[in-house]
């Protein structure tokens, strides 16, 4: 092994030499060395390459999907170290209604409580997985050439605000399931929030997939 590796490391020394010395002698050309380059307090800032500008087009985009992902993780640490106050706060609520909604039921009570920690660990999940696709999306479309900035905004948009609300309705869901005596009553009541964070998701996805396939398989214009 060490052989092997002592051959590999003469063959590209080898190559590299040979290479340095015809690029040298090419043409007899002297080899003149670089002039440093003046960059003082006067110097201009390099300007924002194509794909930092492509990508600032959706800037609204990703700065909610990092925040997704950032809900993913604090929902993680915050359960890692508090998960029995979570789960007291879950059952405290279901108590604060044990007679009006479960009607004494200590058994149905103790299923919602168990569907609601679910809930939350849910809301966990999502956040950073989703958050995490919502980004990968968004800097896919920056790397494209081919699509529109409005169609970058839009797409960039619907990932990072659908992903964002998506995580918060399970975390929403999970807090209210034991007053409403049901994670079925909780999603009801969330509708307004799931449908739309779930439809922009699904609107955002299919759009990276459109931009992304006519970027790769659409035939180049002529020059």
């Amino acid at each position: 092994m060490v052989l092997v590796f002592g051959e590999l490391v003469i063959i590209v020394f080898a190559l590299v030499v040979t290479v340095g010395t015809r690029s040298a002698s090419l043409g007899g050309m002297p080899i003149t060395p670089a002039i440093p380059v003046d960059r003082g307090a006067s110097a201009d800032p390099a300007p924002d390459g194509p794909f930092v500008a492509r990508l600032r087009a959706g800037r609204w985009g990703t700065v909610l999907a990092l925040l997704t992902i950032l809900l993913g993780f604090a929902l993680g640490g915050a359960f890692g170290a508090f998960e029995a106050t979570f789960k007291d706060g879950l059952t405290e609520r279901a108590e604060a209604v044990r007679d009006s909604v479960y009607g004494g039921d200590a058994a149905k009570m103790k299923s919602v409580v168990d569907k609601s920690w679910t809930f939350y660990k849910r809301a966990h999940m999502h956040g950073g997985g989703i958050g995490g696709v919502a980004l990968g999306g968004i800097l896919l479309l920056a790397a494209l050439q081919r699509p529109r900035r409005r169609a970058r905004q839009a797409a960039s948009l619907a990932l990072g605000l659908g992903g964002l609300g998506y995580a918060t309705f399970w975390l929403l869901g999970a807090r209210a399931a034991p007053g409403l005596g049901g994670t079925d009553a909780a999603k009801e009541s969330l509708a307004w929030l799931a449908v739309p964070s779930a439809g922009l998701l699904l609107l955002g996805l299919c759009a990276v997939i459109a931009l992304t396939v006519i970027d790769l398989f659409a035939p180049r214009p002529s020059t």
